[in-house]
């Protein structure tokens, strides 16, 4: 094969991994704008009084994963919107665990935090891009 079409190649992967990404944060946009708003609802106040800080980290938890949702679908923000839903998943699988005592409940938030992470890892450029960005 020669050079030329080893870039073809090369490009056409890399346009069906991008075009796979943006499927996934799609995904994930659509997860978490409803589990936000969710978050908003009484659906959750239970599980939120066993925690025991208060209601207040259950509206700031809607209010992140809501910004997150559509961040993912922002070119220049999706990499810094998927690290900042790795963060709130971390939170949400520390609180199941040891707060809450509950594995189950924390298969969900490890599955995403993981696809997530995927996002960010990938989209790492924006986050770059962004730092460099703010660092002039």
């Amino acid at each position: 094969m020669s050079d030329s079409a080893d870039r073809v190649g090369t490009v056409r992967a890399r346009g069906v991994g991008n075009v796979l990404l943006w499927a996934l944060q799609a995904v994930l946009a659509a997860y978490f704008a409803y589990s936000g708003v969710l978050l908003f609802g009484d659906a959750f106040v239970g599980k939120f009084d066993k925690i025991g800080i208060g209601q207040w980290l259950r509206h700031v938890t809607g209010v992140l994963e809501v910004a997150g949702a559509l961040g993912l679908l922002v070119p220049r923000l999706c990499g810094l919107a998927a690290l900042g839903l790795v963060g709130v998943m971390a939170g949400a699988v520390g609180t199941e665990l040891v707060v809450l005592g509950d594995p189950d409940g924390a298969v969900l938030p490890a599955v995403l935090l993981a696809l997530a992470a995927v996002v960010a890892w990938f989209r790492r450029d924006t986050v770059r891009a962004l730092l460099q960005a703010f660092g002039k």
